[in-house]
């Protein structure tokens, strides 16, 4: 969950699904107020913030103004996605407003949470929400792109969490993995993104 190193896709593999992904994002009318907002969803060990980044890097080789928030920076183990309230009232009301937004971030070491540093958050023309629940139901109204990235074998999403998080962190990812399952069958995000990318590396 920390985002340290995650792997992903091939830069040569990514570029073009990046590119068309930014297309079709600034194709996209804003929702959030004058914001264009985008969630990049799927289940842990997948290679959902390599892709973000990409994107964020992408965006602004155009000179777009883009923000970027994980949902790793406001959920813990404990806590997997009941903390969205801290999101929307924190970054996602004010921006719509036209504000500044202001969290509190959560920060990982050796695989466990604690409390942050307060970060500002500029309003942007493409704010980009990266993490698992970022695509939840709730936010699909104010969504202009959703992207949903999947590694298609449990195992290996579970193996690359591991080299992410460290060993200590194998039974946290277990339940977690099991937990996102439930999540993801509720919620529906898959079958609502307006792309899928399938990771098979």
């Amino acid at each position: 969950m920390t985002g340290r190193g995650r792997p992903g896709p091939g830069a040569a593999e990514e570029r073009r699904p990046v590119r068309d992904v930014a297309d079709a994002v600034l194709a996209a009318p804003a929702r959030l107020g004058a914001v264009r907002l985008v969630a990049v969803d799927g289940p842990s060990g997948s290679g959902k913030s390599r892709l973000a980044d990409a994107l964020v890097r992408e965006l602004a080789t155009r000179g777009v103004v883009v923000g970027l928030v994980r949902t790793d920076f406001f959920a813990t183990w404990d806590d997997p996605v009941d903390w969205w309230p801290r999101l929307v009232e924190g970054v996602l009301t004010p921006l719509g407003r036209g504000e500044r937004g202001r969290y509190r971030r959560v920060v990982w070491r050796d695989g466990e949470p604690f409390p942050g540093p307060f970060v500002d958050v500029e309003v942007p023309d493409v704010l980009v929400v990266e993490g698992v629940s970022s695509a939840r139901a709730e936010v699909a109204p104010l969504l202009s792109y959703s992207v949903w990235v999947e590694h298609p074998d449990p195992a290996a999403r579970l193996e690359r969490a591991v080299r992410r998080d460290g060993e200590s962190s194998r039974p946290h990812l277990v339940a977690w993995q099991r937990f996102e399952r439930g999540w993801f069958a509720a919620d529906g995000a898959k079958h609502r993104a307006d792309r899928q990318l399938v990771v098979t590396e």
